[in-house]
């Protein structure tokens, strides 16, 4: 491919590379060398097999961080691919490859924009920062958490945070994510007694009692949400009982949960209420709870409005700030008190066969990016 625009150049650069996560396959150094030749300062990060860079132009505040992650999810059968996932193409205008979307295509166009913005503005108010990760389609449990923690052991804090996920519906910069819901799992053993099908009476089916159960946490309502977040939503994700012979009453169910709450609800809330609601069946059950993040949001001020301004002055429309969809690594830096916004392309194809974005997008956001420097770093 010949006559790429540099966002589209870097772009086929990160996403030749088989970065399956946690794998960062030198996506970081690449990114590094580009951003240590317009005057950032490198610490490369690493925790367990996870590699991390943290970069940082400047030492005075405010500090803007672009944040991202070079680790893909595995491609699936490769042969059911348009073109080898590691491959780039371009084709009828769309750029195809593992991580276009999410979201090596971002990230390449967080470094053009910083390139040009540092070569305008070599003088630029603030510092101007890059959290990269390869963990966060995997645990995320030894990436952006863990830098975050670094950082904040020595008081060197993000005022504000642009998370580059895949945020857009239909257009680029049509919907940017202010916000997202908390996400609270455990896994539930309801415990009854193993025996014989034809002797129920000597036995306790644990299916049997915990279907009452189940499906009264499925009908109960958690909280009404509010006017940024939809409400609190409970999901049996998986249920499993049972020794595979139909003539045994199995011995235990166990039960995965989960719930996306709202800032409505807490942690505590959710745990004394589900046990309450088992207490009531008179089971006999356990309960280990996970927590993958908590509910985060910015509201409008500094960042928010420089971004939606930044969208219009590229783009001419309006963004719709929104706090649907999953978790993002936003919500581990959200707890420094940081201001996140999530800006990508569109989130179309992340995680499919032949995942795809326009290429014409990679530039708008690219111009993006650096319009919001503009109105934030000037």
């Amino acid at each position: 491919m010949t006559d790429l625009s540099p966002t589209l150049t870097l772009a086929c650069e990160l996403i030749s590379r088989n970065s399956t996560t946690p794998d960062d396959a030198g996506c970081q150094q690449l990114v590094g060398e580009r951003l240590a030749a317009c005057g950032f300062r490198l610490e490369s990060l690493r925790f367990g097999e996870v590699d991390n860079l943290w970069a940082r132009r400047g030492i005075d505040g405010p500090v803007l961080c672009f944040a991202g992650h070079t680790d893909v999810v595995p491609t699936g059968p490769a042969e059911r691919w348009v073109q080898p996932p590691f491959e780039p193409m371009i084709k009828n205008g769309m750029l195809y490859g593992r991580g276009a979307a999410d979201m090596k295509g971002s990230l390449a166009a967080m470094v053009v924009a910083v390139e040009r913005f540092v070569a305008a503005f070599p003088d630029h108010h603030g510092s101007i920062a890059f959290l990269i990760t390869s963990d966060e389609e995997g645990p995320a449990t030894e990436g952006t958490v863990k830098v975050v923690e670094t950082l904040v052991e020595r008081e060197e804090f993000v005022d504000w945070c642009i998370v580059g996920e895949p945020s857009s519906t239909e257009l680029v910069g049509d919907v940017v994510k202010n916000g997202r819901r908390g996400s609270l799992n455990a896994e539930l053993t309801i415990k009854g007694k193993q025996g014989h099908v034809a002797y129920p009476h000597l036995a306790r089916n644990p299916i049997h009692l915990a279907a009452p159960a189940l499906a009264a946490l499925a009908a109960e309502s958690w909280d009404m949400g509010n006017e940024f977040f939809p409400p609190t939503s409970f999901q049996i994700s998986n249920i499993n009982s049972g020794t595979g012979a139909t003539n045994v009453i199995p011995g235990d169910l166990v039960a995965l949960i989960n719930f996306r709450f709202s800032t409505e609800s807490t942690v505590e809330s959710l745990k004394t209420r589900v046990t309450a609601l088992l207490d009531q069946q008179g089971l006999d059950y356990e309960l280990n709870w996970t927590l993958s993040g908590l509910p985060f949001l910015t509201e409008p001020g500094a960042l928010l409005d420089g971004v939606r301004a930044a969208i219009r002055q590229v783009t001419g429309r309006e963004t719709q700030p929104s706090t649907s969809g999953g978790t993002s690594d936003g919500r581990f830096i959200a707890t420094m008190g940081t201001q996140v916004v999530e800006l990508g392309p569109v989130n179309a194809t992340i995680h499919q066969l032949d995942e795809h974005i326009s290429a014409a997008d990679l530039d708008t956001l690219t111009d993006i990016y650096e319009a919001t420097l503009e109105r934030l770093l000037t």
